[in-house]
This record gives C-alpha cells, structure tokens and sequence, in this order.
C-alpha cells in the first residue's frame, strides 16, 4: 500500500466527515453531529458518534467535543443516554413499529448502544473523568444494566449491540429478532416494560450479556479510572474449548453457537490476557476458513452456514451477516498491533484501505472482492485514516 493511497483515504474520510456534518438546534438545544449517511441515516446514533469523534481528532478536533456532547445534550438527569436521537425531525409513523420510543414526540430512544462515550472521549478530547455528565451516564449503566453484580451489562433485545441482524441473536430471540417479521413484537413488549431490562428480566426476559457490549463498556470503564471489566468478562463468557468469547442468555443460560467477530473484539482491550489474545488471533482471525479473508474480519466467519458475503439477496437486509465494516476492521487491528502481530495487522489495514480506496466509504464491504455495499459516504468508516495513519498529529 503507497503513501499516495494511505493518504487518498484519508483525505476522502475528511471529505465525508466534512460533507455530513450537521449542526442546529431543537427546542433551544444546540447540537453538531456527523451524519452516519446522506439521507439514508439522518440522525444522531450513539456509537456511530463516538468513532466519528475518533476520526474527526485529525481534522478538526472541536467538532470531536462538540460530537460528543450533542449526544450529552439530551441526557436525562439520572445519566440514561439514548441510543439514536431525532435532532431535526421526528421519527415516521411507519418507523415507531421499529424504533425503541416511548411516543411519536420522543426525542430520542429508550434504548442504549455499545458504550464507547467515555473511551471515545478519552482517545479525542482528553480526561473523561473531568467531564461529571460521563460519570453520571456510566453511573445509570452499572445501575440499570448490571442484572448480575459482577460489573458486566445486559441488553433487552438485539440492536442495544449495534449488530441488530447478527444470525447470533436468532437463538434467543427467535422470530422476534431484529431483521425477522416479529421484531415489532418485541419492541412493543419492552415499551410495554418502560425498557426497563430488570422488568424484561422478571418477566421471563430474555436478556442477554453480549461480548461487544461488554467489551466497549471495559474501555470505557478503564478511560475514567475506574476497575476494568475485563477479569469479569473473561470469567463469564471465556469459552476456553471453543478459544472464542460467547454471550449468555437469561433465564436459561444458552449460550449462542454462530460465531461472529463479535467473539474477537476483546482483542482491543488493553489488559485481555496474552494467551487469550494469541488464541482469538491465531487460531480464528488468522484461519483463511473463517476470517482470514481478503478484506477482514468478515462479521460472521466464512464456515458458519449463515455466512452471506454481500448481505443477502432477500426482502429482509441481513447485513450483518458476512460484510466486513471498517469499525470491527479497527478494533481487531488494535489488538494484533498490542500483542505484535505487526505484519498480519499492516496485511489487514491494506485490504480495508484498498477497498475503501477503490469504492469510497461504503457503510460495509464484500469481504472477498471488497465491493462497497450499503450507505454511501458512511460517516464511521472515516476510521479507515485510523488503519492508514496509526499516529496522526492532532490539529
């Protein structure tokens, strides 16, 4: 990979991050935010926030404070941050059967995503722990989301992941998960509960403790100073058989059998234990069988039955089930750079960079001939300077 091509992917994430800027005000709130697509995704996400913070420190890192604290703006006074905010119009009549709000009016969702704020904060705009409004949103998570007390979250249906269609969550959510015909069904049901996860909870859940999740709220946790989740993650969802990490139901335990990358994004946890990360690398990310594939991590390992490169040909948009997206890319990457695997990371970086430089930020990719697929001029796939330009100089 030349210079010239690190440095055309780069230029063009600032174009895009650039392009889908949008700031304003709703009900005397201001708030500046990156579009995640034109017109296909015109709202503030949470997650999609927070690696489009990331990207933005190299080009303008005001915009990376200003980011993060649009989605500070609408935090309830308990802490609770929703996970997809409706800054510049409501959300449609047809849309209420999908999205996890409690009126037509709301503002935001009821619901959380990975919680990556405080991480985010930490790599963009400095010391998260000086910011009290970060403390006070970790502070409703660790009380609303930690059903157990062993410092881990649960989620109340599948999209609370950001992986929404994962072929991982069909075992525990059946036709009611995200993709399939009855998921209105459950987001009713969990309206119904307030989107409280200890009513789902009680009243036969499920709720699951899912590893992506887990793995951003660790991050999180280790940015502010406070105790790492990490020895907790690997106590409960460690499989050491199967060398992977795997989510748990409740009630009930099931322990999901698809595997996804999912069950590799602890590598980007600074304190996972080396032999742990040596396993994810060397004997799944590293297997040409599962997601060694020319443009990697594929979401869902090439030998699993639901594989599907390009997303599906059907009705129903099953995406996360085979296309590689740059932000899953990154964070597998991070971990081989920790532990040393410098030439399969740089190896890895190359095919993202190449596809990104042939077919511009797509929202993901065929992880075979890397051709762009989804949404066009995608926002957090600005992470591809990340993969170009490990060590950039803050503006």
């Amino acid at each position: 990979m030349s210079e010239a091509e690190r440095a055309a992917v780069t230029a063009e994430a600032e174009r895009v991050l650039r392009q889908n800027w949008q700031q304003g005000e709703r009900d005397e709130t201001h708030y500046a935010y990156t579009e995640p697509s034109p017109g296909r995704y015109p709202w503030q996400w949470y997650w999609d926030s927070c690696f489009a913070a990331i990207a933005w420190r190299r080009f303008d890192a005001g915009r990376s404070r200003a980011e993060l604290e649009s989605l500070l703006a609408v935090q309830r006074p308990n802490g609770f941050v929703g996970h997809t905010i409706f800054w510049r119009h409501r959300v449609s009549f047809i849309r209420l059967f999908f999205y996890n709000v409690a009126s037509p009016s709301a503002l935001h969702t009821e619901t959380i995503q990975p919680p990556l704020l405080a991480w985010a904060w930490r790599i963009a705009v400095g010391d998260p722990a000086a910011e009290p409004r970060i403390g006070t949103h970790m502070d409703w998570l660790a009380a609303n989301r930690d059903l157990e007390g062993d410092g881990l979250l649960w989620i109340i249906q599948p999209d609370e992941s950001g992986l929404d269609a994962s072929p991982k969550f069909e075992p525990v959510w059946g036709r009611r998960s995200n993709g399939r015909l009855g998921f209105p069904l459950l987001v009713a049901r969990n309206r119904r509960l307030g989107f409280e996860a200890r009513r789902v909870r009680e009243r036969g859940g499920p709720v699951l403790c899912e590893t992506l999740v887990n793995t951003m709220w660790s991050l999180s946790l280790q940015a502010m100073g406070r105790p790492s989740a990490t020895p907790a993650l690997v106590e409960r969802l460690w499989d050491e058989r199967r060398g992977l990490f795997v989510d748990e139901a409740q009630p009930g335990g099931l322990r999901p059998e698809p595997v996804t990358w999912a069950s590799l994004a602890p590598l980007a946890l600074p304190d996972l234990p080396e032999e742990i990360g040596r396993r994810l690398v060397e004997e799944h990310l590293l297997d040409s069988a599962g997601f060694l594939t020319p443009v990697a991590p594929p979401s869902v390992a090439a030998s699993e039955p639901s594989y599907e490169p390009d997303g599906g040909h059907g009705p129903i948009r099953r995406y996360w089930r085979g296309p590689t997206w740059i932000n899953s890319a990154w964070m597998v990457w991070l971990g081989m750079r920790r532990l040393g695997y410098e030439d399969e990371a740089r190896r890895l970086a190359d095919g993202v960079i190449a596809a990104a430089a042939r077919e511009g930020l797509r929202e993901y990719y065929d992880p075979r001939s890397g051709a762009g697929l989804g949404a066009k001029d995608f926002a957090w796939s600005a992470l591809v300077a990340e993969l170009a330009d490990p060590n950039p100089a803050r503006p």
